[in-house]
């Protein structure tokens, strides 16, 4: 059965045109105070989220910042909104539906999380 618009589903936020892998990992402190800006809050977090890299299919040589999260279409779109207010220069930013079986983890943190509401 598929599932519903407003049923929470893995999307990744790719940050696209890094030029290397250094200039992506930088990115993940900004991207994850926008997120958690305090990591000391109770759980849950509003939207579960986790980072990858991955090669950036719009340019050889460079690598993409994966944000993973685990949410609604509508909220991914609302995350990807924020992260593009970030100080990203003029990167790409795209959001896709991701493969659960490749966000194990946050498939996990979702479901642990969702038993603490």
């Amino acid at each position: 059965m598929p599932q519903g618009e407003d049923e929470p589903r893995v999307y990744e936020i790719r940050i696209h045109g890094c030029l290397n892998t250094e200039e992506a990992l930088a990115l993940q402190d900004p991207v994850e105070h926008l997120l958690c800006p305090d990591p000391d809050h109770t759980p849950p977090c509003d939207v579960p989220w986790s980072f990858a890299l991955a090669a950036d299919e719009t340019d050889d040589n460079s690598t993409t910042l994966v944000l993973g999260v685990y949410t609604t279409k509508g909220q991914a779109t609302q995350v990807a909104n924020r992260v593009r207010t970030l100080a990203v220069g003029a990167r790409l930013i795209t959001v896709s539906e991701g493969e659960a079986g490749e966000w194990e983890e946050l498939v996990e943190q979702y479901r642990f999380e969702e038993g603490l509401r």
